[in-house]
């Protein structure tokens, strides 16, 4: 996911299964409004106005459009691809993101321009999925097709990791960043009605290098039975793990707390724990 140089995921293909979801998103929006929801609580703590507000991405713009109408929408289509981001420099004091940065092909290159793309001290808040996310589905689909095909091809996105997202974070030249996750478990009746919501999310299999054809039925009711024998509760149903994760980084400005260089320090740690006086519980 963090290599430029290797084109994991086919930009057409992303850009296709999100027109198609555009449709007829909201039956499937749950995930995409949840975490609106959890971005617009982490901005309440945060006193400050925002003038100039671009959201990138545009399956859940719209719920944000209702908070701020002077929001901003970068919209990829055919013939603007989200992974290039053509982002005025310094132009925003807010840039937004829900659930769409994970199928860029150059997320390094992605965030850095997000980060000139911020006013000095302007912020960034974006949440995707994390590497958690849909491991159930992962281990279903990689036993049925070794089981059925003697091989596995890759059938689900590579998620990064929060210690990889840190490290992009800084790598794009973002102050003070802040990465935390939680983990939401969605309950289906089977893999199908999963496989049918992820459809209707836009997030279809869209890795450059996967298979083209159809594995057959044997493949998904070999699929349907692991996941049925190894992830289902008590009731039957099964579980599905999706892991989101937020990113919140600013554009460096003079006025932000900065660490301190090593060796500047104007007293010694051991000398300040020799000065402190220590009592049992006799004295």
């Amino acid at each position: 996911m963090v290599n430029t140089n290797i084109e994991i995921f086919n930009p057409a293909d992303v850009r296709r299964f999100k027109s198609r979801a555009l449709k007829n998103f909201q039956p499937y929006n749950f995930l995409y409004e949840w975490a609106a929801c959890q971005t617009l609580e982490r901005l309440k703590d945060i006193r400050r106005e925002h003038t100039k507000i671009l959201h990138i991405g545009n399956r859940h713009a719209a719920f944000y459009k209702t908070k701020f109408p002077q929001l901003e929408i970068f919209q990829d289509g055919p013939e603007q691809d989200i992974g290039l981001l053509p982002i005025e420099n310094a132009a925003y004091d807010l840039i937004l993101s829900t659930l769409d940065l994970h199928t860029i092909n150059d997320l390094p290159g992605a965030l850095a321009q997000t980060r000139r793309g911020l006013k000095p001290d302007g912020l960034f808040l974006a949440s995707l999925f994390g590497g958690e996310t849909l491991f159930e589905l992962r281990a279903s689909l990689t036993h049925a097709e070794v089981t059925t095909k003697g091989g596995a091809s890759p059938r689900v996105f590579p998620f990064a990791d929060k210690q990889q997202l840190g490290a992009l974070l800084q790598r794009g030249g973002f102050a003070l960043p802040v990465i935390d996750s939680e983990i939401l478990t969605v309950t289906y009746e089977n893999i199908f009605k999963l496989m049918h919501d992820l459809r209707g999310m836009g997030e279809s299999n869209s890795i450059a290098a996967r298979s083209r054809k159809n594995p057959g039925r044997a493949f998904f009711m070999e699929a349907a039975k692991h996941y049925q024998q190894k992830f289902a509760e008590p009731d039957g149903r099964i579980r599905a793990s999706f892991e989101i994760i937020f990113l919140l980084g600013w554009a460096p400005h003079a006025s932000q707390p900065k660490a301190l260089k090593p060796g500047s320090a104007q007293n010694r740690l051991a000398d300040a724990l020799m000065s402190t006086e220590i009592k049992t519980p006799d004295d």
